[in-house]
């Protein structure tokens, strides 16, 4: 029997990947889901699987470095929101990949590549190509570009969110509100992590808890005294205080 490793540092992203994997190959085991390079790495220490999906952008240790720790050692599908140019350095590099949002029927032709692989008693595909043609040093923050969509659960629905289509996001306990002008749901991902994968020139820090789409913003009054900001939304009834650390963004007013 066959068992995988599944590393992605979305909780949603991967579970729909474990569910698709119980749906196109029954057999193959599940042994580990991590949600972050140090973790996964362990996890394949212990567990040992032969097949293992790295999320390319991770928290710690990245998909891409982890992939060297182990390449000869599993088969690695590497899982990527990157774009199209970087996307073709895995297609020149013959290395098996799936992109966000998952895509059963790509799932489904990188499995059975693994499957013939293993009847025909082949090693683990080689790495070489890939590291050759991918831009070194390379940050995949940088080569991903800013974050263009967030998945989150509503009710038993995964649903795909639009960044631009965001109002707002705000530090909920130990997670993360995600506003639209007609939703509200909650993600895993921390601010400080997030924050790098937005667009700087959308997305705005306005307060600890708070980051903000400029887009979405209506006017920002101080109070009378002029030491306070408040920010009123165009599709939104509540409003956003900005603290005096990210009030220097409003200094034109």
């Amino acid at each position: 029997m066959t068992r995988a490793l599944i590393a992605e540092d979305e909780p949603l992203l991967a579970q729909e990947l474990r569910d698709e994997l119980a749906r196109l190959w029954p057999a193959l085991e599940v042994v580990a889901l991590a949600h972050d390079g140090h973790e996964a790495l362990r996890l394949f220490e212990t567990e040992r699987p032969e097949l293992v999906f790295l999320d390319v952008q991770m928290p710690g240790l990245d998909g891409l470095a982890l992939a060297r720790l182990v390449e000869g050692r599993a088969h690695v599908v590497f899982v990527t929101a990157f774009d199209h140019y970087a996307v073709q350095a895995f297609d020149e590099g013959a290395v098996d990949y799936l992109l966000k949002p998952l895509d059963p029927a790509r799932l489904a032709r990188a499995l059975q590549r693994v499957k013939e692989r293993q009847a025909l008693q082949q090693p683990p595909q080689a790495l070489a190509p890939l590291w050759q043609r991918l831009p070194a040093p390379a940050s995949p923050a940088a080569e991903a570009g800013p974050l263009r969509w967030i998945s989150v659960q509503v009710a038993r629905e995964l649903k795909l969110i639009m960044v631009e289509d965001i109002c707002y996001f705000r530090a909920d306990s130990k997670y993360v509100a995600v506003v639209t002008p007609d939703t509200e749901a909650l993600i895993s991902t921390p601010l400080k992590e997030l924050a790098p994968r937005l667009d700087p020139e959308q997305f705005w820090q306005v307060h600890r808890g708070t980051i903000v789409n400029v887009h979405a913003i209506r006017s920002v009054a101080r109070n009378e005294g002029g030491s306070t900001l408040t920010i009123r939304l165009k599709d939104r009834p509540e409003t956003l205080q900005v603290s005096a650390t990210y009030a220097h963004r409003f200094k034109q007013m």
